[in-house]
C-alpha cells in the first residue's frame, strides 16, 4: 500500500490583518518536494492559491505580504456564501 506523502506546514504561515479583515496566510509543502506552495484563504472559506510555488518558505511569506500591499486584502476575500459568479479573482 503506498502511503501519500505528509504535508508540511510551514511555521510562518500565519493571519494578517490589514484594514479591518483578516486573511490566513497558509505556507505548506508535500514532505517530499523541496518548493513551498502559498494559499490564503478568507473568512468566509474561499482560497487564492499561487500557481508558482517558492524555493522557500520565506519567498512565499514575501510574495504574501507584497500582494496584501500592492492590491488590498480586499482583492483576497471572496464572496461571503463561498461562490464565486466569476467576478472575483
Amino acid at each position: 500500500m503506498n502511503e501519500e506523502p505528509k504535508l508540511i506546514k510551514s511555521p510562518l504561515s500565519q493571519p494578517i490583518t490589514s484594514v479591518g479583515n483578516t486573511v490566513s496566510v497558509e505556507i505548506y509543502r508535500l514532505e517530499n518536494e523541496t518548493s513551498w506552495t502559498l494559499e490564503i484563504e478568507d473568512k468566509y472559506g474561499n482560497s487564492s492559491v499561487w500557481n508558482e510555488t517558492f524555493n522557500t518558505d520565506s519567498e512565499a511569506l514575501v510574495e504574501a505580504k507584497r500582494t496584501i500591499l500592492a492590491e488590498g486584502i480586499n482583492s483576497l476575500i471572496g464572496p461571503e456564501d463561498g461562490k464565486s459568479k466569476g467576478d472575483w479573482k
